[in-house]
């Protein structure tokens, strides 16, 4: 996946097991050029947005013919269009020509544009600040594709996490940078507006500068022919999105957070001034709080994921975010109005706004938890002749959300529903599509379900993990020690896997229904339904000759003693169909938890067990025509050793 290999001493140290910590990339040329140079891009799009925010908002009489009330949701429409003009063009530029080329032509543009802010700024000149909007925005559209098809041609798969996670950190530390310098620049009464323009021009020029260390990349496709069409494009680019369905629906969620986050960020100024009784200092409070919120949780998606690509991680994030935005809604009908607008310390003085700082940063931790897994799920699972692309398939839909939020946040406003009922609708909204996007995709609510149950019931260790293909056919063989194995399994799994499945678990209300629909598949032994086995039997070969990872359990029942039962013929009649390499798996400790059959009484009592030490032990991937029931018994045993 890299361009270059990986130092001896690194490769040395994920053998072992252990890894440095992710913050590592920041000392690399790889990574810690186009990381700070991102990091001043977004930082200079914030100085320049929230400091012509800040003055229309409550200097609104300096620029003739601006609607305070609807300008913020203006700015945010009018910087978001060039996503939909252009992104289908710009991804075709990114995956034809080198990246760190673009990479410094795009800051040279940052320049320019920042030019033309710095002349509206300093003639209080409204449509010449909407046109730097504009513009700024198709510098963003341009180094978007460009930006997130870097990361994985530079970085190792096991580093995308950290990586990315890296990029929203530090894409909202500069957000939050950049909210205090716009803020407290457009407070200054004297100069404000002149500071603001030198500040703009300043860090444009240093990313400038930064852009020239990034190193070269290789172009995805060089013969790619540009079709300058965007309409065409942009159909082409979608159409290429959707070919891999987990893909599309993972832009889709990545685009939904960005409606829920431009509701929010676009209200922050509205917000203090008409509900919390503030002055423009403490919009960059909630900002900072916002931002710090996100960047904590996109650091800990690393650590929370063991380095692997966890879309359980997602289901989790959808739920604390409308959590804690109906918990804003409800802490703001709490706040009395003040006399005049609050300073930062009279706000912080006040015990009831700790909660609205408090619902923020958990709402935007949680967005942290939601978004790193998606990109880099895209990143990974998108072919890299066309990812660029589909970022900017991603950049489209994205920017059509932000436009539908800005279209929507206007339309409430105008017909009298105040923020905190905005933020409301938001999060009711955000439950909604969270049930729509799961029950299409029940890999990410299984995922979810995995991860919640290895982080509470059990404390896991692998041995071999690696031996799990990350490509191609195979036949996963575990013993059966409980009800959950095929979601521990899942859990350690770094793909999909079909699992073979006792038919009765089909019909139980919850359980049935998630596991229909992540495609597993139905047995019975031959006496019950010889046809629902024999079928059973073909479906395993059609996903193996689809390249597909396929579980099965041989000993067709749970074990009632701890000791493995014997092992049944399914594994050779299905290899007998489609022939795919067999990987032998052992659970240990298992044996005796809440989810096993151990003792006199069934089910145990939920203490018991909560926090267990168990194994997921992985064997050498085994020749097809070696196979048979008794030596795979034998192979599987001995990975378990002694413990149950």
């Amino acid at each position: 996946m890299s361009d270059r290999p990986l130092p001896a001493a690194r490769r040395a140290a994920d053998a072992d097991g252990a890894h440095e910590s992710q913050f590592r990339l920041l000392r690399e040329r790889r990574f810690a050029p186009f990381f700070w140079t991102q990091f001043l891009g977004a930082m200079n799009d914030n100085v320049f947005k929230i400091g012509f925010t800040s003055l229309v908002t409550y200097q609104a009489a300096r620029f003739s013919g601006v609607n305070a009330d609807t300008a913020a949701f203006l700015i945010s429409a009018i910087f978001i269009l060039p996503f939909v003009l252009f992104s289908a063009t710009s991804g075709q530029i990114a995956d034809k020509y080198d990246k760190a080329m673009l990479t410094r032509f795009v800051k040279t543009f940052e320049i320019v544009v920042m030019l033309v802010g710095g002349a509206g700024f300093w003639l209080h000149s409204a449509p010449l600040l909407y046109l730097c909007t504009f513009m700024m925005g198709v510098h963003s559209t341009l180094f978007g594709p460009v930006k997130y098809a870097y990361l994985p041609q530079h970085l190792e798969k096991r580093e995308l996490v950290g990586g990315n996670g890296l990029v929203e950190m530090g894409t909202f530390v500069a957000i939050l940078l950049g909210t205090i310098v716009g803020g407290a620049a457009a407070g200054v009464a004297a100069h404000g507006e002149a500071i603001l323009a030198g500040g703009c021009i300043a860090i444009a020029v240093i990313g400038r500068v930064v852009s020239g260390f990034v190193p070269a990349s290789r172009p995805a496709q060089a013969g790619l022919r540009i079709n300058w069409n965007p309409v065409s494009e942009t159909w082409r680019n979608l159409k290429l999105a959707r070919e891999d369905r987990v893909v599309f629906l993972s832009l889709l969620g990545i685009s939904w957070l960005w409606f829920v986050g431009a509701t929010f960020l676009s209200s922050f100024f509205r917000f203090a001034k008409e509900v919390l009784s503030a002055n423009p200092d403490v919009v960059t409070v909630l900002l900072a709080t916002f931002s710090l919120g996100i960047g904590i949780g996109s650091l800990m998606c690393e650590r929370l994921s063991k380095r692997r690509i966890e879309i359980g991680l997602v289901p989790l994030g959808s739920i604390g975010m409308s959590v804690f935005a109906i918990d804003l809604f409800l802490a703001s009908h709490t706040l009395k109005g003040a006399p005049h607008l609050l300073s930062v310390a009279e706000f912080l003085a006040m015990p009831a706004h700790w909660r609205v700082l408090a619902d923020l940063f958990l709402l935007a931790m949680f967005g942290g938890f939601y978004s790193v897994p998606l990109y880099a799920l895209i990143q990974a699972r998108s072919q890299p002749s066309h990812r660029a692309r589909i970022i900017a398939a991603n950049n489209i839909l994205n920017s059509l959300f932000m436009i539908v939020s800005a279209l929507m946040a206007v339309a409430l406003t105008s017909a009298g529903v105040g923020i905190p009922g905005l933020f409301l609708v938001t999060a009711l909204l955000n439950v909604v599509v969270a049930i729509y996007i799961y029950s299409l995709v029940p890999e990410f609510l299984l995922r979810f379900i995995a991860w919640l149950l290895v982080h509470t019931f059990y404390r896991i260790r692998l041995l071999h993990a690696e031996r799990i293909p990350e490509r191609g056919a195979a036949v996963l063989v575990c013993n059966h020690v409980s009800y959950v194995d095929a979601i521990v399994i899942m859990a350690e799994s770094p793909r999909p896997i079909r699992f073979v499945m006792d038919r009765e678990i089909f019909s139980m209300p919850l359980v049935g229904w998630l596991f229909r629909d992540a495609k597993a598949i139905p047995i019975a032994p031959a006496r019950e339904d010889a046809a629902l086995l024999e079928h059973a039997y073909d479906t395993c070969a059609q996903a193996l000759a689809d390249g597909e990872l396929v579980c099965i359990f041989p000993e067709g029942k749970l074990t009632r003693t701890g000791e493995l039962n014997p092992f049944r013929h399914g594994v050779t009649e299905i290899l007998r169909r489609a022939p795919a390499p067999v990987v032998p798996m052992a659970l240990c400790g298992l044996w005796g938890s809440v989810f096993s059959r151990a003792g006199a009484h069934w089910p145990r009592p939920l203490h018991k067990g909560v926090m267990s030490r168990l194994t997921l032990a992985v064997g050498e991937p085994l020749d097809p025509a070696q196979v048979s029931p008794e030596g795979l018994q034998q192979i599987v045993t001995d990975l378990r050793g002694a413990v149950k």
